[in-house]
């Protein structure tokens, strides 16, 4: 037995020697391992993705750690390179977005929820002679400086967040008036979202095209003007007449007729007038400075009416101003027009009414306007006519009865001085005509 055990024990050793160096050799491939997934690891925190890899008989538990890594790292690089490709898409969208926006004929701002200007295109910069660094940051209004009419317009766009599609604006460059297309939306419905899209598109070749247009036009409306001047003169023709008679029918009453007389020479006077604003109309008016009390202009005009013709047809009047004076700008000339024209209007309106009824009352409103209202209990004007009563030559009365110029040049006219007149489609009494006309501070003017 001792001899086998002699015999044996080199070939023990040496087999255990192999063991040994196996386990060695494995210790040391693992330890390499190990490192090389360390290195990796770090690798990858600096941004470089690249798998392990590992051998078959390496032990289990690292063998599977290094696979799981690197089935991770395999997914990461597949999603990073998906990442890519959006990235690489989205840059090239943004980028046609922002050739898009650059090529716009118009100015576009990009405004935040403070109202501070965020992104500009070449054309904000070319407009406003500013950089586009030196425009972020800066509010809106400090920006554009638009009249009070237009910044109020805005103001209520993002007050009560509404849109805002082709509104004309005026907008002051170089001591130069321009016209720009406003339009204004909002990137979210929600209330607290005020961040905003605007464009400006400059209009102020088309305006003053349009004017031009206008003028030569004026040569067309000359003989509307010739219409014009038979129109307005027939009413006072028609009061000289009137009171002419009247005389004729009492010589004897020397009270009397000098006070027709008087009222035959007013009339008179006023049909020069009527040709001369007539002629202003036509043509570009100055600004004259004066200004005119309505107030006192309508109780001479409505007397001239009572006396001549509503007594005649039985129509009661009602006039219904303050005491005290109505100033407004301008002179009276025009304003007699077209007063004179709604008054007529009324007793036409009211023929064949029982209880005929006109009242002319001052309403209440904006400090910045008096607006006057004059009303009748006639029929009113079919819904169907009354987007067209302002246009010229358009006439609901018979043939011979009218020419249909009497609203359309007291629009015009009223237009020419910042004033306005409207049919009040809700009144329903019968028909109302509403002229809004720009109040005089009377201590700028130095009446006061």
């Amino acid at each position: 037995m001792s001899d086998a055990f002699n015999t044996l024990q080199p070939w023990l050793l040496l087999g255990g020697g192999a063991v040994l160096l196996s386990l060695v050799s494995l210790w040391l491939i693992t330890r390499l391992y190990l490192t090389r997934l360390q290195r990796r690891i770090l690798d990858a925190r600096g941004g470089t993705l690249e798998p392990v890899g590992s051998l078959p008989w390496l032990p289990l538990q690292v063998r599977q750690v290094i696979q799981d890594y690197d089935q991770t790292i395999n997914r990461l690089r597949s999603m990073f390179h998906t990442v890519e490709e959006c990235q690489s898409r989205v840059l090239t969208e943004r980028n046609k977005i922002n050739a898009i926006l650059q090529s716009l004929p118009g100015v576009l701002l990009n405004v935040a929820d403070d109202l501070t200007v965020t992104t500009v295109n070449r054309q904000a910069e070319e407009l406003f002679a500013l950089s586009a660094e030196q425009m972020k940051g800066r509010n809106l209004f400090d920006l554009i400086t638009p009249n009070e009419h237009d910044r109020a317009i805005m103001r209520d766009a993002f007050l009560y967040k509404q849109p805002i599609r082709n509104q004309e604006i005026t907008l002051n460059f170089d001591g130069r008036r321009r016209w720009f297309s406003l339009n204004l939306g909002f990137f979210s419905e929600h209330e607290s979202d005020m961040g905003a899209i605007i464009t400006l598109l400059d209009i102020s070749e088309y305006r003053e095209l349009q004017d031009t247009v206008a003028n030569r036009e004026k040569l067309v409306a000359m003989g509307q003007l010739a219409a014009g001047v038979a129109h307005e003169l027939n009413t006072p023709l028609g009061n000289i007449l009137g009171y002419s008679q009247l005389i004729e029918a009492q010589p004897a009453n020397a009270q009397k007729v000098a006070e027709y007389a008087r009222v035959v020479s007013d009339e008179t006077k006023r049909c020069s007038r009527i040709v001369q604003d007539l002629l202003n109309y036509a043509r570009k008016e100055q600004c004259s400075g004066e200004t005119c009390d309505i107030g006192q202009l309508l109780n001479e005009v409505i007397e001239t009416f009572i006396n001549c013709r509503m007594r005649r047809y039985g129509i009661e009047v009602a006039v219904l101003l303050p005491r005290e004076p109505l100033i407004v700008e301008g002179d009276c000339g025009q304003l007699d027009i077209v007063f004179t024209n709604l008054l007529q209007n009324a007793i036409h309106a009211l023929e064949g009414v029982e209880q005929p009824e006109i009242t002319v009352r001052a309403l209440p409103g904006d400090p910045r306007y008096i607006r006057i209202a004059v009303e009748d209990n006639g029929p009113g004007v079919p819904e169907e006519y009354r987007s067209r009563v302002f246009d010229p030559f358009f006439t609901t009365k018979e043939v011979g009865s009218g020419t249909g110029l009497g609203l359309s040049i007291s629009q015009a006219m009223l237009g020419k001085r910042g004033a306005s007149i409207r049919y009040d489609g809700d009144y329903a009494g019968g028909a109302r005509f509403v002229v809004s006309l720009p109040t005089v501070n009377m201590k700028r003017a130095g009446h006061e």
